[in-house]
């Protein structure tokens, strides 16, 4: 059974053949220069949902600003994915 009150950034619940599923990929920007350091992590969850047979249906993003001195800004994508039928 899934728990709806974990609150990890990955979800079982596309396990469950629920009609949609929402998970939300952490983005750490570069210090230095631009583009994000880990597109692989998010390409991977998208990939990952596909195969479950879910497609991405919306995507939004948000800045959850800078952890430290050096750590370039964090981005959060919170993706809606429906399933196929």
């Amino acid at each position: 059974m899934v728990d709806y009150n974990d609150e990890s950034t990955f979800s079982t619940a596309s396990g469950q053949n629920l009609p949609y599923v929402v998970l939300q990929v952490t983005l750490k920007e570069k210090f230095w220069g631009t583009g994000s350091c880990n597109l692989t992590e998010l390409e991977a969850v998208i990939n990952e949902q596909a195969a479950k047979g879910y497609r991405l249906h919306t995507i939004s993003t948000s800045n959850g600003g800078s952890k430290g001195m050096m750590g370039g800004d964090r981005i959060q994508a919170t993706m809606v994915f429906e399933r196929l039928t």
